[in-house]
């Protein structure tokens, strides 16, 4: 065996099957789940949450504040 064949490595081929639908479908989704993401939309579109820059804030003055 020479120096050039001795570090390939060859995987073996296979054929994998793949869908086109890349959205869960709602009978994947745990109920809970479910609603959990309807009442954070529903949050989010009342204007309720933090903004990322304020969580940010918050996190720098909490864990990079000197002590």
């Amino acid at each position: 065996m020479n120096s050039k064949k001795k570090n390939i490595v060859e995987e073996p081929a296979e054929v994998y099957e793949v869908t086109q639908n890349s959205e869960a479908a709602s009978e994947e989704l745990h109920p809970v789940l479910i609603q959990l993401i309807e009442k954070s939309i529903k949050q989010h579109d009342e204007g309720k949450g933090i903004p990322h820059e304020e969580v940010m804030k918050r996190f720098r003055e909490k864990f990079y504040s000197e002590k």
